[in-house]
């Protein structure tokens, strides 16, 4: 049996990093002297998955030029660069009417808690996804995951601080079966102006499908500031000096 197929949403630039991605695309960014996608594929391959799409845009030439010759990496563009939803639509080919994990691209966490999430989707057949989740003191700054019993009820989009009455926070890494695909045709365009994942896993929602939250028990970090790349060099690890 070949092994499943992950997604890996790597077009943004990555702007709150400021000078750090002026012209690097976040997911290149070096640590320990690999690039933080490398990483990211590094954890999917230890959790049991063996074939990538890399949906690319902001700068996409550097990511050929750097994985161009893994043949278990294949590419979509993304252009123009707008948003998630849009992103997670180009990997419909890829996926083939199976499910797939998809992560963002600056996103790190454990090959276990990776794995932990496909076998959720897996044991439960009436589920169209999982959503991993991570407990915040306020999730203003992601999506504000609602749940009772391990069952999705609301999500919500960035919430304005001290509004969520929840602390879990949507930790960038799902399991999805196809049926998201025909939720993201559906989705408009939010009010940053982009076409938002998390308006199409509300679309599963007010259609009655199961969403399960799936809480990451290990070590995970969302590289989206200066400030996390101190803890992004400590999850990550160096080379080995033979």
């Amino acid at each position: 049996m070949s092994k499943p197929g992950a997604v890996i949403l790597a077009a943004g630039r990555g702007t709150r990093l400021q000078e750090v991605t002026r012209d690097l695309p976040k997911p290149l960014l070096p640590l320990h002297g690999k690039p933080l996608a490398e990483h990211v594929l590094d954890s999917l391959r230890a959790a049991g998955f063996g074939r990538f799409l890399m949906v690319v845009g902001y700068r996409h030439e550097l990511f050929y030029a750097r994985f161009a010759a893994d043949r278990s990496i294949h590419f979509a563009l993304q252009d123009p660069v707008d948003g998630t939803g849009s992103a997670a639509r180009l990997a419909e080919p890829f996926a083939a009417q199976s499910p797939f994990l998809l992560i963002f691209g600056d996103i790190l966490a454990s090959p276990g808690d990776i794995r932990a999430v496909w076998q959720r989707l897996l044991g439960d057949e009436q589920a169209a996804a999982v959503i991993a989740v991570k407990e915040v003191d306020d999730p203003w700054q992601g999506a504000a995951v609602y749940e009772a019993g391990g069952v999705v009820s609301k999500i919500v989009e960035k919430p304005p601080f001290g509004t969520s009455e929840t602390k879990w926070n949507s930790a960038g890494i799902f399991a999805f079966r196809p049926v998201v695909f025909d939720a993201l045709r559906r989705i408009g365009r939010s009010p940053r102006g982009e076409y938002e994942l998390t308006d199409g896993l509300k679309v599963l929602l007010q259609e009655g499908k199961r969403l399960l939250a799936h809480p990451l028990a290990g070590a995970w970090r969302d590289v989206g500031r200066p400030e996390d790349v101190a803890a992004a060099l400590e999850l990550t690890t160096p080379p080995s000096r033979g």
